[in-house]
């Protein structure tokens, strides 16, 4: 009989909670020091333990898991690489560590103390961290030998953490042993790490070794006065990357006696093993940015986005003046490897033996598009395949064609090398010549797979059309997991809808009426009109009394406070002046004028194109009574849309939020694939976060004709929903077009249509922190069982198999489910989830179906369902309830609409429902 996993009777007579999820409710832990952090990869851990020079703490993954990270500080020794050890003072320095190569501290020197808080401990806590690990508590040791020494250093140390745990009293510590302390400072502290149970490290050129059973013993005896005061206890072992094959086994006994293991290697730059371990969401493209930056790469405008659609993570790496990264670091943080790199690679040994040594390491590669490098000289042999170039272009016929192949367009029946070999486990697509002789130009193989030839993308008039399907692609070729995928696009199962307007040409002249401007227009007809949010932007350099018209100013200013005083519009920033090419700024930060609105008297400057326009806007523009929620916080990008890092960087510090660029211009005409950007790209940890869908200025040939044109953006809309919701509605044009009634007529028709569609309104501001979390959401599952923390914005999973079910009464944080088309999303409540699929449609529960409205309040018992929505509309409700089950609040606004789904329509944006079932 085929087990029904969603069994009521399983759930609570036999099976509890934590049984369900095994290792997923484990504690874990990571210690990772390396120089490029992953938040996907270290978020589910309850312990994130880092080098705090190598973390930027202005990035959204470090805010999403501030809670959960741990600074390293040395107490006891100070190394030379340090960058404050040239402020020691010889009289604090009590010995040498030659191992490591660091002074060893007299704890006990006041002054040194105060140092440690003054120079060490407090510019980490005004950089942002909360928590600390304190390392090297029993350097002392080392150089002092008798009885009263010893006992002045506990004293000392105790001190130190006593005097910590006082200052910052709401900071998490976890001590690095300190076992002579431990009854001391066990209500100050709450984990204590210890290294080397089982595997550790030994000698000066600390080479790896196993523990004898002495010093194990030694330990034990250390620990269980540890474990007596109820701490949890972390144990770190090291493998060498020979014997990491052994990591899973011991993590098994590590946490049979009762740790709570990670495993790593001695330089603690990968990404190790623990309790739970992370689904590995990122994938690599090898790109080459000789020519251009990698925004441009066809790896990041036509590769990404199914990868993204997929739960995926693209990480482009440019090979640029760069040596291939590291086999093992790329194993424990990548899902899978694309070779896109554009033109020929130089070094094709280097690059195959590279290939190779991922698959050893369970990492498989793609070459997509071409093989990047010179085929001749049995290059491939080492891959196990052989090429075969051939001097003409030869055409053949097909022998095999893959049901994942005639994707957008069937490939073109042309090649140049005939390729087959050993390594091949799966032909994908086979031509023959007239002789017979066959080449395979797609492929799985043992280590990755090819896709070459205009096998996969076709260049038809500088289109670029997939003849692959790109989806079954990378999952067939990378092997990758079928993932509950964060969606950006939806929430409580509806498409967001949201309306951003660039600040270009507030002065513009109505065509009609010369005597006003484009503003009052669209205040008119367009603003007061559809009270739905709308995110508004300024380029202070146009309106301002300082700027390009500074005889108008004084109106553009009231025209703005105007449109500022409207409650359910906020403000942006379109930025001062306008930047036209942002990578045209130099290193001094300077920018030819030629390259931006010719402000007169104005010295270009990016602190004040960034903050001070917001601050522009929010103190002279904005009334006094604004909430706080609306005021100005986001830049949307100018001209290009083509911020660097540095501009990147200068945002986040400033806790800003940022959006435009991509080029989703997909439409009837020319509906490929290739014409819908990702969501945005990555830069470092910091995210410039795309538009949904393309400004009128696409759809009007750069505003040049067909004023009426945005009307076709409709079609944009429809083509990124349907049959995959690739992106949300994104109503995004520019003041200009309330200069001619074709555009104005052309935007309320957008948003006429736009309101009827089954959505849920909400800010810019609200949008883009649901894709930043999408970049840094970290996951663990065991088979059908989920953890997914990081979720603080991204309230919304897709399951991509309708095949599969939520079992709501085993999992916790999902409220909810909503099928469209091939997607079912699920809702979510709260940071983490637990979620557990199932083949088998649920037992009956009440649940949300869907809302126009985000949940404020959800509690759930045995017998009662409460929820308080809340909306930038009138709200709407729908709810699954069994029978059995009463409506208890709410009810006055109960529509039935059929068996099972109760329909609230409410007159208020806020609202609470309850519902009660019998036992």
């Amino acid at each position: 009989m085929k087990h029904l996993c969603c069994s009521r009777v399983l759930l609570f007579l036999v099976l509890s909670y934590t049984a369900l999820f095994a290792s997923l409710q484990d504690k874990s832990a990571i210690v990772y020091y390396g120089d490029d952090i992953s938040y996907p990869m270290v978020g589910i851990h309850d312990y994130i333990i880092v080098e705090p020079k190598h973390i930027d703490t202005h990035t959204h993954g470090f805010k999403l898991y501030k809670e959960k990270i741990y600074a390293y500080v040395s107490i006891g020794e100070v190394s030379k690489k340090r960058s404050y050890f040239t402020m020691l003072k010889k009289e604090w320095i009590a010995g040498t560590n030659k191992t490591w190569q660091s002074a060893i501290m007299d704890v006990g020197n006041p002054d040194y103390q105060n140092f440690l808080f003054d120079k060490v401990i407090d510019p980490l806590i005004r950089k942002g961290f909360k928590n600390f690990f304190f390392d090297t508590l029993d350097s002392y040791q080392l150089i002092y030998k008798d009885k009263k020494s010893i006992i002045k250093a506990q004293k000392a140390l105790t001190s130190i953490i006593k005097h910590f745990h006082n200052n910052y009293p709401h900071a998490k510590l976890i001590l690095n042993r300190g076992f002579d302390i431990i009854d001391a400072v066990h209500n100050d502290i709450n984990a204590v790490l210890f290294e080397s149970y089982y595997f550790g490290l030994s000698g000066k050129t600390l080479d790896y070794k196993a523990v004898t059973d002495e010093d194990r013993k030694w330990l034990d005896n250390n620990l269980q006065k540890i474990k007596s005061y109820h701490l949890d206890i972390i144990a770190l072992d090291y493998l060498s990357k020979e014997n990491f094959h052994k990591s899973t086994k011991l993590v098994k006994r590590l946490k049979q006696n009762g740790f709570i293991p990670y495993i790593a290697n001695k330089e603690l730059d990968i990404y190790g093993r623990s309790s739970k371990n992370a689904v590995k969401r990122e994938v690599l493209f090898l790109v080459d940015t000789s020519q251009h930056d990698k925004r441009y790469s066809d790896a990041h405008t036509i590769g990404s986005l199914p990868l993204e659609y997929q739960g995926y993570i693209p990480r482009l790496y440019s090979l640029t003046g760069k040596e291939l990264p590291r086999p093992q670091k790329i194993a424990s943080r990548y899902a899978g490897v694309v070779v896109w790199i554009g033109k020929d690679y130089e070094k094709s040994t280097e690059l195959l033996a590279w290939v190779k040594e991922l698959h050893k390491q369970g990492v498989y590669t793609l070459f997509a598009n071409s093989f990047w490098i010179d085929t001749g000289n049995g290059n491939f042999k080492s891959l196990g395949l052989d090429i075969e170039s051939t001097e003409d272009l030869k055409r053949g016929d097909i022998v095999y064609q893959d049901q994942i192949m005639d994707f957008e367009l069937s490939p073109i029946k042309t090649f140049t090398s005939y390729i087959q070999g050993r390594s091949i486990k799966k032909e994908l697509y086979t031509l023959a010549d007239n002789s017979g002789k066959k080449t395979i130009l797609a492929a799985i193989t043992d280590w990755g797979g090819y896709v070459v030839a205009d096998t996969m993308i076709i260049d038809l008039k500088h289109d670029m059309i997939w003849s692959i399907n790109p989806f079954e692609m990378y999952k067939k070729i990378l092997r990758l997991k079928s993932l509950p995928v964060p969606d950006p696009t939806t929430h409580n199962g509806k498409r967001i809808l949201f309306s951003h307007i660039d600040g270009d040409a507030f002065m513009s002249r109505v065509e009609w009426n010369p005597k006003l401007f484009c503003t009052e227009s669209l205040y008119k007809e367009v603003f007061t009109q559809y009270k739905i949010p709308q995110s508004i932007s300024i380029i202070g350099g146009e309106i301002g009394p300082n700027g390009l018209y500074p005889k108008l100013s004084k109106r553009l200013e009231s025209i703005a406070r105007k449109i500022y005083k409207l409650p359910y519009v906020e403000g942006a920033s379109h930025t001062y002046s306008h930047p036209f090419e942002w990578e045209k700024i130099d290193h001094d930060g300077n920018l030819d004028p030629k390259f931006r609105l010719p402000i007169k008297a104005y010295t270009f400057s990016l602190t004040k194109e960034i903050s001070g326009n917001i601050n522009y806007i929010n103190s002279v523009l904005m009334p006094k009574n604004k909430p706080k929620k609306l005021l100005a916080k986001t830049v949307f990008w100018s001209g290009s849309c083509d911020p660097t890092y540095r501009d990147l960087k200068l945002v986040y510090q400033n806790k800003y939020l940022n959006i435009n660029g991509g080029d989703t211009t997909i439409t009837n005409k020319k509906p490929w694939l290739s014409k819908i950007a990702p969501f945005g790209i990555n830069r470092k940890n910091y995210q410039q976060i795309y538009t949904g869908q393309q400004d009128e200025n696409v759809y009007t040939d750069n505003w040049r004709k067909n004023f009426w044109g945005f009307k076709n953006v409709v079609q944009t809309y429809k083509l990124t929903n349907s049959p995959r919701r690739f992106k949300p509605i994104d109503i995004y044009y520019h003041f200009y077009s309330g200069s001619k009634r074709a555009s104005i007529n052309a935007i309320k028709y957008v948003f006429d249509w736009a309101i009827q569609e089954d959505i849920i309104p909400m800010y810019t501001s609200e949008y883009i922190p649901k894709v930043m979390d999408f970049y840094n959401i970290s996951m663990s599952n065991e088979k059908q069982k989920w953890y997914i923390s990081g979720m603080k914005n991204l309230q919304t999973l897709r399951i991509n198999d309708k095949n599969l079910y939520i079992n709501f009464l085993n999992s916790e944080g999902a409220v909810g489910e909503n099928d469209f088309e091939i997607q079912r999303y699920i809702h979510l409540y709260g940071e983490a989830v637990y979620l557990e699929l199932c083949e088998n449609k649920p037992i009956d529960n009440v649940y949300l179906v869907d809302s126009n409205g985000v949940i404020k309040e959800y509690k759930q018992t045995a017998e009662k369902t409460h929820y308080r929505f809340t909306s930038h509309v009138s709200l709407k409700v729908r709810l699954h309830v069994p029978q059995g089950c009463k409506i208890t609040k709410g009810k006055n606004f109960l529509k039935k609409e059929d068996v099972d789904i109760a329909s609230f329509i409410f007159n208020t944006k806020e609202a609470s429902i309850d519902v009660t079932c019998k036992k």
